[in-house]
């Protein structure tokens, strides 16, 4: 007998650690949802300062402390973890604080808006962080999250999705997207924007790694 389908992706987990980077503060429904609901909060440098403006307060802040404030400084010094080193960004550092205090999965906040630099540097890190750990990025208007082998995603009819190839080697086979792809390459960032869902589901086969975005529901 065939092993039974797994369920469609959801479009939101949710996973009780959050990362807040210090972009864009939150303010849709759904990332705001996630953040006050979360058991660990991780904030990347300054991103604290955020989220006491938000009422609520860090677990850990994590960075290399350039963007926060000698008061907060002071304030945390019993849950900041300096990191100096400029061989990566505060958002992968936070991502390593929280495979050494063995969480297993976290929801990414605030890691776009503001400096795109910052924006397309988050979302192109995805993939890495998805080999240490369960994890999703959420945005003002939709989540992100890695997908590898085959999937089936929840969805509703006239959903954007977005499919963003982050290897060379990465094909994409894509079933009830209005546009589909057969085997396709997607080269450049731009080639898989804009596809539409054909209904409450959609499915991806591919090899390599490939970032998803699809956008909330209205309202």
């Amino acid at each position: 007998m065939p092993p039974h389908p797994a369920p469609p992706q959801p479009l939101v987990h949710p996973y009780p650690t959050v990362v807040l980077a210090n972009g864009e503060r939150p303010a849709h429904a759904v990332a705001l949802g996630q953040l006050r609901g979360a058991a660990t909060i991780v904030c990347c440098d300054g991103a604290a300062q955020s989220l006491l403006q938000l009422g609520m307060t860090p677990t850990y802040i994590v960075g290399d402390m350039d963007s926060l404030s000698p008061a907060l400084r002071q304030r945390f010094a019993d849950r900041i973890y300096h990191e100096s080193e400029q061989e990566s960004n505060d958002l992968t550092k936070a991502i390593r604080l929280c495979r050494a205090k063995g969480l297993r999965s976290a929801t990414i906040l605030g890691a776009t808006g503001k400096r795109e630099d910052h924006t397309l540097g988050n979302i192109s890190l995805l993939a890495g962080y998805a080999d240490e750990l369960s994890v999703q990025m959420l945005t003002g208007y939709g989540a992100l999250h890695v997908a590898s082998g085959h999937g089936t995603f929840a969805s509703f009819a006239g959903q954007q999705v977005s499919l963003f190839c982050l290897s060379a080697e990465a094909r994409i086979t894509t079933g009830n997207l209005r546009y589909p792809l057969h085997d396709s390459p997607l080269p450049a960032l731009w080639m898989g924007t804009l596809n539409e869902s054909q209904g409450d589901t959609f499915s991806l086969r591919c090899t390599g790694k490939v970032v998803v975005f699809r956008e909330y529901p209205a309202g």
